[in-house]
C-alpha cells in the first residue's frame, strides 16, 4: 500500500514491465555485467530466501523445455505433490507464467506480491523485468508451501535469473541454433550457456543432443562432479499411434519392461520430451521422491500445453504452433502431413527479430501451397515486407496481411474444407491467432491482461 492506495493488478503489471524487459528488445549485450545474478540473490535475500523453502527441478534447452516442464509438473501433481510451475513467455496473460497445482496465479496475488516487493526492489539497482518476475514467483511458491517447483529457464541458462536455485536435478532439453546473437553462433557456445545451470554434485538429465552439444554437457558434468544421465542411453521409446487427438507410445528403461503411455501433445518430437520427463522421474525416485507408476501414466495423459501443434479447428484444419527456429520448423513441416489429411497447406507466418527467418522458411516453404505473411503485436515483430523479401529470394510469392487476426481471416477465406491452415513463427503469433480464432467461432476468449 502506498499513501493508502492498494495496488491493482494493472498497477502491478505496469510496475513490473517498467523495468528493462529483454523480451521486448531487439538488441542488447548478453554479458554477466548486464545479467548479474547478484541482483537476484540480493533481492531474494531481502525476502529471506524463498527459493530455499522449496525443492526444484531446473529445465534449460533450446526446444522442448516448456513442454518437458509441463509434463514433469503434471506427473508430480498426479503423484500428490503441491507443484509450482514457472515458465515464459506467456500466451495471453502474465499469470500463466506462475502456476500452482495447475492453476494460474490470481490477479490479487500478483498485486499483493508486487506491493510487498516494491520497497525491497528499490534497494536493488538495475533489476530487470524477468528478474523481478522470477523473485515474485519464488516468493509465491514459498508462501503457498509448494513441495516441488519446476523452473523453466528464460534465456540461455548460465546468466538466467532462475539460475540462483540449487535444484534436485537439472534437465537440458534438445539444443539447437536460436538467439545466436546472444548465446553464440556455434552449438558449442550455445551448449556452454545451457550447461551453466549444472551445479556441483547435482544430477543432470540430458535429452538426445547433437554430438557437439553433448560433448560440452559431458565435460561440464565431469568438471563439476554432476552425475549425467543421457535420455537415449537410459530409455528406449517408439510411437504406437498418432492421430489429431493425441498419440500413444511405448517406452522402457534399459533392461526394463515396456509400458504404454498416452500423450495429448502432438508431434514425434514430443515423444523425446516425454522420454526426458520419464528419465527425470527415475532420477527423482533415486533421490527419494515417491512417484508411483500410475502417476506417470496419468500425468502424461493429462498434460496441457497449448500453442504447440494445437488443433483449433477442422474443415479446414486450423493448427497453431510456436516453432521459432529452423529445427522446430523442420519438425513442424514433418508433423503436418504425418498427422493431418489435407489438400493444400496455407501458411500464416510471422516472426520476431532475432529468430532465424531463413532457416524457418527453408523448412516451411516447401510444404506450403499458399503463404500469408503477418506481423505479431510485439515490438520485436518483423515487418511482413521484410519477410516477403526472404520469401521471394526463395522463388516464392506471398501476401502480406497484418495483424495476425486479419491474416488468419484471409487464410480461412481462401481455404476449402479439405485444406489446412497453419499459423506459426513464434508463440506471440500463436497467441494472437488463438484469440482471433475464438472470436471467429464465437467462443469465450482466454483470460488476457488489462
Amino acid at each position: 500500500m502506498c499513501g493508502g492506495i492498494v495496488l491493482t493488478y494493472k498497477d502491478a503489471l505496469d510496475y513490473i514491465y517498467g523495468f528493462t524487459d529483454y523480451e521486448k528488445q531487439t538488441a542488447f549485450q548478453y554479458t554477466s555485467e548486464r545479467f548479474d545474478l547478484g541482483r537476484v540473490v540480493r533481492l531474494l535475500g531481502l525476502l529471506d530466501n524463498p527459493h530455499h523453502r522449496f525443492r526444484s527441478i531446473h529445465v534449460a534447452g533450446t526446444k522442448g523445455k516448456g513442454s518437458t516442464s509441463a509434463m514433469l509438473a503434471s506427473i508430480l501433481r498426479a503423484a500428490g505433490y503441491r507443484v509450482g510451475l514457472y515458465t515464459s513467455p506467456h500466451l495471453h496473460t502474465f499469470r500463466e507464467r506462475i502456476r500452482l497445482d495447475g492453476e494460474i496465479i490470481s490477479e490479487g496475488s500478483v498485486a499483493a506480491l508486487t506491493e510487498r516487493l516494491q520497497p525491497l526492489v528499490a534497494q536493488v539497482p538495475d533489476l530487470t523485468t524477468f528478474e523481478v518476475i522470477t523473485v515474485l514467483a519464488c516468493e509465491y511458491f514459498a508462501e503457498n508451501a509448494a513441495d516441488l517447483v519446476v523452473l523453466e529457464v528464460g534465456l540461455g541458462g548460465r546468466l538466467d535469473a532462475t539460475n540462483v536455485v540449487t535444484p534436485l536435478v537439472a534437465v537440458i532439453t534438445p539444443i539447437s541454433f536460436d538467439h545466436v546473437q546472444y548465446l553464440g553462433h556455434t552449438l558449442t557456445a550455445i551448449a556452454t550457456e545451457k550447461a551453466g545451470i549444472i551445479k556441483p554434485g547435482v544430477p543432470v538429465v540430458s535429452a538426445p543432443q547433437p554430438a557437439e552439444a553433448l560433448t560440452v554437457i559431458e565435460a561440464v558434468c565431469l568438471a563439476r562432479g554432476a552425475p549425467l544421465t543421457v535420455v537415449d542411453r537410459a530409455w528406449t521409446w517408439r510411437s504406437e499411434e498418432a492421430t489429431p487427438e493425441g498419440q500413444t507410445f511405448s517406452a522402457r528403461p534399459t533392461g526394463g519392461t515396456w509400458n504404454t503411455y498416452r500423450l495429448p501433445l502432438l508431434g514425434n518430437h514430443q515423444l523425446g520430451n516425454a522420454a526426458t520427463a520419464l528419465t527425470t522421474v527415475d532420477v527423482l525416485r533415486g533421490l527419494g521422491i515417491d512417484i508411483p507408476s500410475d502417476a506417470v501414466v496419468n500425468g502424461l495423459a493429462n498434460v496441457h500445453w497449448p500453442g504447440r501443434l494445437e488443433v483449433m479447428g477442422r474443415h479446414p484444419w486450423v493448427v497453431v504452433d510456436g516453432a521459432h527456429n529452423g529445427d522446430s520448423a523442420q519438425k513442424l513441416a514433418a508433423a503436418l502431413p504425418a498427422l493431418f489429411p489435407y489438400r493444400r497447406m496455407i501458411l500464416v507466418y510471422g516472426a520476431l527479430a532475432g529468430h532465424s527467418v531463413p532457416d524457418m522458411l527453408a523448412a516451411l516453404l516447401p510444404v506450403a501451397d499458399e503463404v500469408i505473411l503477418t506481423r505479431v503485436g510485439n515490438p520485436r515483430g518483423v515487418d511482413p515486407a521484410t519477410l516477403l523479401v526472404e520469401v521471394q529470394a526463395r522463388g516464392r510469392q506471398a501476401e502480406c496481411v497484418a495483424p495476425v487476426g486479419a491474416a488468419l481471416e484471409r487464410a480461412l477465406r481462401i481455404a476449402s474444407a479439405e485444406d489446412l491452415v497453419c499459423v506459426t513463427g513464434s508463440l506471440y503469433v500463436v497467441a494472437d491467432a488463438r484469440v482471433a480464432w475464438y472470436r471467429h467461432v464465437g467462443e469465450p476468449e482466454p483470460p488476457t491482461d488489462p
